[in-house]
């Protein structure tokens, strides 16, 4: 049998790695030059979208606690960062105008550490009364806990108008770092770079650190505990698992990064809502772990990609289409892309229910 040797392995996946950086660093000057900045910003949230799926897999891909209200701990950390950098808190209180007379411009990073604590807390407030539950009675709990959410946002305008009710909370702050307003484009070396690009880089930035960070989480002690109570919780407390605390700290470290890409929301949108951390939210992002390949973080970003850049490529051609074969539109895009997210999840549970790009069969082993 041909054998190969380890530094043929270290050669070509160090040339995969450069050769994905190049096509990385390149990728929104090509998608911008050919289809406009519009699909550069989907590029920038479908960025968002692989922190969420990263940070939801280490709940349901390695802990498998199945989680319908994720999407909670988004709204927490968008909305920590609306209140500390927008003028709506000193609007409502002006004795708070006495603290910060210069309006509140909370830093980007003290917002983010901020935002990372608070939605790490709120995860233990889930996940503490939650250890005992598992399956669908887990799954219930968790989407009334992001319901709860959803409808605090909504209805905290009275008596005391502290999130601005249904009308959202505006003209919020945008990305700055060490200096640099990230929502303006820079000049480099005399080449002008828009904005777009930029929070493009900064937010794929964020996707590598938080990717690095799984894989390391999923290689260590305790993503091989999250693995044990994922396969079997029993047995793993028989071998001296404290599977409430692996729990707690998993919906906590799920929950983080949730509230870090939160934060990156509302500075990109410069606007917030609850109508952004809905129900079909949570359902879109666990769509995205499940397709992609619950456990596999190649599959999970894999499949982030792909669920956040389909409904826009779908809108743009999916009308078209329509009005060329039947000269009107007669089924609505939105239904339409319900449709096939539900077609495509019953062709993945069929066919392959690892997901599009499963974890080799070695590595399953190896983590199991």
């Amino acid at each position: 049998m041909l054998k190969v040797s380890p530094q043929f392995f270290s050669i070509h996946h160090q040339r995969f790695l450069l050769l994905s950086a190049v096509v990385l660093l390149l990728l929104p000057w090509v998608v911008g030059a050919t289809g406009g900045n519009y699909w550069v910003r989907v590029l920038d949230f479908a960025l968002l979208y692989v922190v969420l799926a990263l940070g939801l897999n280490v709940v349901i891909g390695f802990a498998g606690l199945l989680d319908l209200g994720y999407i909670a701990f988004y709204a927490v950390g968008a909305y920590s960062y609306a209140l500390l950098a927008s003028p709506h808190l000193i609007t409502q209180f002006p004795a708070i105008a006495t603290l910060f007379p210069e309006g509140m411009h909370f830093p980007l990073w003290g917002a983010l550490i901020i935002s990372f604590g608070l939605a790490a807390l709120f995860g233990v407030l889930l996940g503490f009364p939650t250890l005992k539950l598992r399956g669908d009675y887990l799954a219930i709990v968790t989407l009334g806990f992001g319901e709860i959410i959803r409808i605090f946002l909504n209805n905290l305008d009275r008596p005391v108008n502290f999130t601005n009710g249904p009308k959202g909370i505006g003209n919020i702050d945008p990305i700055q770092l060490f200096g640099l307003n990230l929502s303006k484009p820079i000049s480099i070396l005399g080449m002008q770079i828009p904005s777009l690009y930029l929070l493009f880089y900064f937010f794929l930035l964020l996707a590598v650190v938080v990717a690095l960070v799984c894989s390391r989480l999923e290689h260590s002690r305790v993503g091989r505990a999250w693995i044990a109570i994922r396969e079997d919780e029993i047995a793993a407390e028989a071998m001296g698992i404290n599977t409430r605390n692996m729990k707690l700290l998993a919906f906590a470290i799920g929950a983080s990064f949730a509230g870090a890409a939160g934060v990156l929301f509302a500075a990109f949108q410069g606007f917030v809502s609850p109508e952004s951390f809905t129900l079909w939210e949570s359902i879109v992002v666990l769509a995205m772990v499940v397709l992609g390949g619950m456990g596999h973080i190649p599959g999970v970003i894999l499949g982030a990609i792909l669920l956040a850049i389909f409904p826009e490529l779908l809108r743009s051609i999916a009308a078209p289409i329509q009005q060329f074969l039947f000269g009107s539109v007669i089924i609505d895009v939105e239904i339409i892309r319900q449709l096939l997210y539900g077609l495509a999840l019953i062709l993945i549970m069929l066919y392959r229910p690892n997901g599009i790009w499963q974890k080799p069969e070695h590595l399953k082993r190896v983590t199991s």
